[in-house]
């Protein structure tokens, strides 16, 4: 029985593994084009209920798909409503799983795995199809864990015991189909698995003599259960994320509720799909009983979003009302925006958040930059004690916010990464390393200015005109590396930036030969003057280290002058 235990259990996890590395591979080899399909072709509800389910079955991971549609939801590129419909619509995705697992029941296919595997391993090793090559091994997994699961044989006297078990259930019985149902949640929620549990529920119809309403009412139970961790790892997330997250536990509650109502009705209809009558709970062929679940899991997906794609609008109003916005925060508080701990996720999508935070970082830097300004032209002390404490507190967020998102994307390089995006981690430290530069020298701007207010001497009228078109080249420089890190790279030009960093470099170049001139002909005292070129070459400085990010993200380099 131990033995037959942990054969059970080995197998159930090869499962669970086989797919992953599946689910992986195939977004691996889908790469940006997901996301870009996700966030392009969800122009309305039926078209994001279809982005939904195709992308589901293309990276045959609903987990996949819902993380990815927060992420964007994050990003601002979907609305809640969209991201609601893409949300059944990858409800409907996932049903392939279990048609799947039906296969694997039905056909004796542990023969043809082990070719497969050879020729998997084969392609791992090559560069070019190495992926094509994990998706091979993760899907031999999968049918290997199928077979074994499916030629276990339960001994007879412990198949007595559960079949005399399951006999003493009555499944005519509404308390019964809810304790089931409420097993299955829990089940589900445990083994972090819906496939797994499905697997059990199939092996259990087919020799353990579970009645197929009980089956039906643990597979209901798999759709409760699949959305509790989502919620509770949207807990630490922002709103947005846990609206999202609330809008795919409504779906499949309110699904399960309607259900209930009316079950034993809609259990025959989505039976008599597959020629399996549940009254009799006798099949001609035991592995009918796995078609008729999945029958029934198409069905009520399939269903349901029928009956709620009209009332997306409400459902989003309800999740809105459920969760409401978070006290608004002061800004000079450090928190990551799009970067959510806890939620698993592939490479691309990590990447896709790592992008979004370092965007938000560059914004913030621009905000810190716009201080100075206030700085600049402050005579009251209070005041300008105030800005200059602000502005510390900026600094001290922008070496936060590098070993952050440094140590994310550290992370996030411990995976199996393909070459592109190997690429792009490496662009995005170097990203983040020039953009704390830039708040750096923000702050030794702001402390030259507080030498100056702290002491008798002041600027110039044309000193204090030539450091403000200083500033203005130096934050249009900032506001074209925010607009090149929001955007496709493809849309960028990055002669603009280039040719604003040379604007800066001659007045720099021009201004510090006036100075000379200046302060030799005693317009000015010579600690005017070196507090004045300080705050010119930190702008100068600041302009070299927006062209290193321009040249990092676009994977380009300046021309030489």
């Amino acid at each position: 029985m131990t033995i037959l235990f942990l054969k059970i259990v080995g197998a159930i996890a090869l499962l669970i593994y086989g797919m992953k590395v599946m689910s992986e591979a195939l977004q691996k080899l889908a790469g940006p084009q997901l996301r870009h399909v996700l966030g392009a072709m969800t122009t309305n509800r039926v078209s994001s209920v279809i982005t939904g389910m195709f992308t589901t079955v293309a990276v045959q991971s609903s987990t996949a798909t819902t993380v990815m549609t927060v992420s964007f939801v994050n990003a601002g590129l979907l609305t809640l409503v969209q991201a609601i419909a893409v949300i059944m619509g990858a409800n409907i995705g996932t049903t392939l799983t279990a048609w799947i697992m039906s296969a694997g029941f039905s056909f004796k296919i542990s023969n043809f795995v082990w070719p497969v595997f050879l020729i998997g391993l084969l392609l791992i090793y090559s560069k070019k199809r190495r992926y094509i090559g994990d998706f091979l091994f993760g899907m031999s997994f999968l049918f290997l864990a199928l077979s074994t699961l499916g030629e276990t044989r339960i001994p007879p006297e412990q198949l007595s015991i559960l079949k005399d078990f399951f006999a003493s259930c009555d499944p005519n019985s509404f308390g019964t189909i809810l304790l089931f149902l409420f097993c299955g949640s829990i089940l589900t929620f445990t083994l972090q698995s819906s496939a797994a549990l499905m697997a059990i529920t199939m092996m259990l119809c087919t020799q353990g003599g579970l009645p197929i309403y009980l089956g039906i009412a643990l597979v209901l139970g798999e759709n409760i259960g699949t959305t509790i961790t989502a919620n509770l790892v949207a807990l630490t997330a922002n709103t947005e994320a846990r609206r999202a997250a609330f809008g795919h536990l409504f779906f499949n509650l309110f699904g399960v509720v309607w259900v209930l109502c009316v079950f034993k009705l809609f259990v025959n209809f989505a039976c008599s799909f597959v020629g399996f009558n549940p009254t009799t709970n006798i099949a001609p062929v035991a592995t009918q009983l796995t078609f008729a679940l999945a029958a029934f899991h198409t069905c009520f997906n399939v269903t349901n979003t029928i009956i709620l794609l009209p009332f997306v609008k409400q459902v989003s109003d309800i999740c809105c009302w459920v969760w409401k916005p978070k006290p608004n925060k002061d800004d000079d508080d450090f928190r990551l925006r799009f970067i959510q701990a806890g939620i698993m996720k592939t490479p691309e999508l990590s990447i896709l958040e790592a992008q979004k935070e370092i965007h938000s970082f560059s914004e913030r830097i621009q905000r810190m930059f716009g201080m100075l300004s206030q700085l600049i032209g402050e005579k009251n002390e209070n005041k300008f004690n105030k800005i200059f404490t602000r502005i510390e507190k900026y600094e001290s967020i922008a070496d936060n916010m590098e070993l952050e998102i440094a140590n994310y994307l550290d992370h996030v390089s411990d995976a199996h990464l393909s070459d592109d995006t190997k690429g792009k981690i490496r662009a995005m430290l170097r990203e983040i390393s020039e953009i704390e530069s830039i708040g750096d020298a923000c702050y030794n701007i702001a402390r030259t200015l507080n030498r100056k207010f702290s002491g008798k001497e002041d600027f110039t009228d044309k000193q204090y005109e030539h450091i403000h078109q200083m500033f203005a080249l130096t934050d249009d420089a900032l506001s074209e590396m925010n607009s090149m890190l929001n955007g496709h790279r493809e849309d960028f030009d990055p002669n603009r930036s280039f040719n604003i960093e040379n604007e800066i470099n001659n007045y720099r170049n021009q201004l510090k030969n006036q100075n000379i001139n200046d302060v030799n002909s005693h317009v000015y005292t010579y600690t005017v003057g070196t507090m004045y070129m300080d705050i010119i070459q930190e702008c100068e400085k600041l302009g070299d280290y927006v062209v290193n990010v321009v040249e990092a993200r676009m994977g380009t380099r300046k021309p030489e002058a």
